[in-house]
């Protein structure tokens, strides 16, 4: 009998796998496709993959903004998928040393639980003293007219077939306007589709800070993306995408509304645990109703990004060992990769007044670092500091620019550890960088 049966290979399982191994358990993580999951395989890395060549693009074709000319600059879109591919091989070949190094014992093949305790695969079965949980997501197909049940072929495609597409679309629709719609649009925009965004919503970007989205999209629109906002899709017919208001013709149609918790199709029903909005209920410390079984990553529903699935794994196992350790979800970052990057942590001014929290809120333009000026043609870029009026600590920092991905995490610290304004005054930021933005924005409050 292992510890622990993992169920899942993304990044919530094989960390959990990882640091289970590492601290002297014996440990069994199934996998029924590869290795890292779909962030490694499908969405976070060749994302990034893309979007990496599609600013090394957009750099050369427009380097005479920084005395730079190039002539005839092209993209090749399927070298790019090429490199892609082997960014992701060498990253799967790197978790699989990682499990090997922490003497987890890995099989291919889908999991069945029997019972609390018991996991098939095949005609084998596993015992286990606990399990985790992390079976990932799956796209949500809308019941629209028109999507055919393999939505894989012909025009229509999701998250994981548009990262393969050999050729690039004349024509691209692009139905949602959040992160994965948003990244997919920016690089078949620059690979020179002719891309429309349809978003049921009136503004970009889902949750994000709404003056930094409208910010991205008058960025993207410079760049010839057109968008359709507070308009729902009602059918696809042929090559027609209707919503309401209007028709697009379109040669391909990337379907990106979302995600949903896999809750189906392993035998979940067997254990017993609570399920709460189709998604399997956690406490604090990733533990379900059942107590031997815990659930991390997007299965809970909590927060359907990778970074909240490693720390989510890296709390149940230290729960599994004894560790005192919870859950928080204040500092959680999320990022746009495209060009500009956009990045926020912790309360948006949105979510600040439905709370009931009285703020104080700062806005500067990105041009007050001297670094990023010297390094923007574009310059309409901005960072937004909250601070909660009465404990005057940082509750949220909101921003768009380049580096936005990277600068987050020093606000995700101040959030998490509860730096009070005078506090952050107190620190020496190195000159000149971006990062000093947050600074330029507290000795202002």
């Amino acid at each position: 009998m292992y510890d622990l049966i993992v169920i899942g290979g993304g990044p919530g399982g094989y960390m959990a796998a990882e640091r289970a191994g590492h601290a002297g358990l014996s440990v069994l993580l199934i996998e029924k496709r590869a290795l890292g999951g779909v962030c490694l395989n499908e969405g976070c890395i060749p994302s990034k993959t893309l979007l990496h060549s599609a600013k090394v693009f957009d750099y050369a074709s427009h380097g005479e903004a920084y005395g730079v000319k190039a002539e005839n600059v092209t993209l090749d879109h399927k070298f790019v998928i090429s490199r892609k591919n082997k960014v992701v091989e060498t990253l799967v070949k790197g978790v699989s040393a990682l499990m090997k190094a922490n003497k987890v014992t890995v099989v291919s093949g889908e999991a069945f639980i029997t019972d609390k305790n018991s996991v098939k695969v095949g005609q084998e079965t596993y015992s286990g003293k606990r399990l985790i949980i992390a079976a990932g997501s799956v796209p949500v197909i809308p019941p629209i007219d028109g999507v055919p049940e393999g939505i894989a072929s012909g025009n229509i495609l999701t998250s994981r077939e548009i990262l393969d597409l050999e050729e690039i679309p004349k024509s691209l629709v692009v139905v949602g306007g959040g992160v994965v719609g948003l990244e997919m649009a920016s690089y078949y925009n620059s690979a020179g589709s002719k891309v429309t965004v349809v978003e049921m919503l009136p503004k970009i970007g889902g949750p994000i800070d709404s003056e930094i989205s409208a910010i991205l999209q008058k960025s993207y629109e410079r760049k010839g993306i057109e968008f359709k906002l507070g308009a729902r899709v009602t059918a696809f017919k042929g090559n027609k995408v209707i919503f309401d208001g209007g028709e697009i013709e379109a040669e391909k149609v990337l379907l990106s509304i979302g995600r949903k918790p896999l809750i189906e199709g392993y035998g979940l029903e067997n254990t017993g645990v609570l399920l709460e909005r189709g998604a399997i209920k956690t406490d604090k410390h990733g533990l379900t109703s059942i107590p031997n079984i815990y659930a991390v990553g997007d299965v809970n529903g909590t927060y359907m990004l990778a970074h909240a699935a490693y720390r989510e794994a890296e709390v149940a196992v230290n729960h599994i060992l004894g560790k005192r350790d919870i859950m928080r979800y204040d500092a959680v970052p999320s990022v746009i990769y495209t060009s500009p990057e956009v990045a926020g942590a912790g309360e948006t001014e949105e979510t600040a007044k439905a709370k009931g929290i009285d703020i104080l809120s700062i806005s500067l333009p990105m041009v007050y670092s001297g670094r990023y000026l010297a390094e923007n043609s574009v310059t309409d870029g901005i960072c937004k500091v909250l601070i909660n009026k009465n404990t005057r600590n940082v509750i949220g920092v909101h921003m768009i620019g380049s580096y936005a991905s990277e600068i987050i995490l020093s606000a995700c610290i101040m959030i998490e550890m509860q730096m009070r304004i005078d506090d952050i005054k107190e620190v020496i930021f190195p000159h000149p960088t971006v990062n000093e933005m947050i600074r330029e924005a507290i000795f202002r409050l």
